[in-house]
């Protein structure tokens, strides 16, 4: 137990880093532990040191409490203070969703650098926190963006963060496996998605971490087809993606080269892979020339 009360916030971050450093790598700890004071302070790190001496009060050493024990059982920073930032902005996050990646922002940006200019309609399959299609809003108002998931308590995230956030979408519950549930949705110009991929018989080589917290829904694949959604997503492009329209898919880089060629296979005529910014083979976008 971190003792915390009348410790002023220089002591604070001492005494976590130091309790983190048990469980996570140096600089890790460094960063949780800057984040923490964040969130309980509300001052970013140069109002953190300018006001170094200031003592917390009881209801933020209450939480400091709260917070380093969550920590020190493994749970993740972003589902401890329930917030993840994405892209330019704060969103509530907790283990019915994913925590959003940097490299998912990468593909917002993609969408927005080669459609801002005009208006279009979008789906986002299995939106889950709202990360992708809430940013696309935010950047691009003159879209009308379509969010689905199977998961109700991921809508519920996904509408809160889009309330907080002030973005007009529209969610819809739908199983998108299930073929027969595709008439429920018109036709698109841009579809989107990062859907599971990891066939369950890699879970072992996961983070311990992550296996523990975040949903299993959105990360494994159960029949051992990581390309499940991939080919379904295909199928439906062919039926509601609308002429000289775009998909583009977040992968796991193994399988850039097996997505791309699935969309090949479709019917696609022209498939781009595009690396992130740490040169892995992570999206893939593929159009419709008729």
């Amino acid at each position: 137990m971190v003792y915390v009360c009348c410790m002023t916030i220089h002591e604070a971050r001492l005494q976590l880093t130091a309790a983190l450093y048990e469980v996570y790598a140096h600089s890790e700890a460094e960063t949780i532990a800057a984040m923490v004071l964040e969130k309980i302070t509300g001052w970013q790190k140069p109002d953190r040191v300018f006001n170094k001496k200031v003592p917390l009060n009881i209801q933020q050493a209450a939480l400091l409490q709260e917070y380093t024990d969550a920590l020190l059982q493994s749970r993740p920073v972003q589902y401890v203070l329930q917030e993840a930032w994405f892209y330019k902005w704060p969103f509530y996050v907790n283990e019915s969703v994913l925590i959003p990646r940097p490299e998912t922002a990468e593909l917002v940006e993609w969408i927005y650098k080669e459609h801002f200019n005009k208006p279009a309609t979008v789906l986002d399959i299995g939106t889950g926190s709202g990360c992708i299609s809430i940013c696309l809003k935010k950047l691009w108002n003159a879209a009308t963006i379509t969010a689905i998931d199977i998961s109700e308590e991921a809508l519920n995230v996904a509408r809160k963060n889009a309330t907080f956030l002030d973005a007009e979408l529209t969610f819809k519950q739908i199983d998108f496996l299930a073929a027969g549930n595709w008439n429920l949705l018109p036709g698109f110009d841009i579809i989107v998605s990062n859907p599971p991929y990891i066939p369950l018989a890699d879970k072992n080589k996961m983070q311990q971490n992550v296996l523990a917290h975040e949903p299993h829904l959105a990360l494994f694949v159960y029949n051992e087809d990581a390309l499940l959604f991939y080919r379904n997503i295909a199928n439906f492009c062919n039926e509601h993606l609308n002429s000289h329209g775009a998909v583009y898919v977040e992968t796991h880089e193994v399988y850039a080269n097996e997505v791309a060629d699935l969309f090949t296979a479709t019917g696609f005529k022209e498939v781009t892979i595009k690396r992130d910014m740490q040169g892995k083979a992570r999206m893939v976008k593929a159009c419709q020339l008729y």
